[in-house]
């Protein structure tokens, strides 16, 4: 299974103006669920499910294979 790249996916949200605690507050959910998500210690399939969704690359959030095979749906 490929590591999440907890890097890359916090350098992405910096440079699209997402801010973990808004994430959180979007989902309802707290914020440092966002983070533990991010940072691959969580598997939280709604926090991957939005960053996939707003464009982060998959291949840096290490999706499950029930989310990998999900289709994205039109934003």
């Amino acid at each position: 299974m490929m590591k999440r790249n907890s890097v890359q996916i916090r350098s992405w949200m910096v440079r699209n103006g997402i801010k973990p605690s808004r994430l959180a507050r979007d989902l309802n959910v707290h914020h440092t669920l966002v983070s533990q998500t991010v940072s691959g210690t969580k598997n939280n399939r709604r926090v991957l499910r939005r960053l996939r969704d707003m464009g982060c690359p998959k291949k840096w959030l290490a999706l499950p294979k029930d989310l990998e095979s999900e289709k994205q749906q039109a934003a």
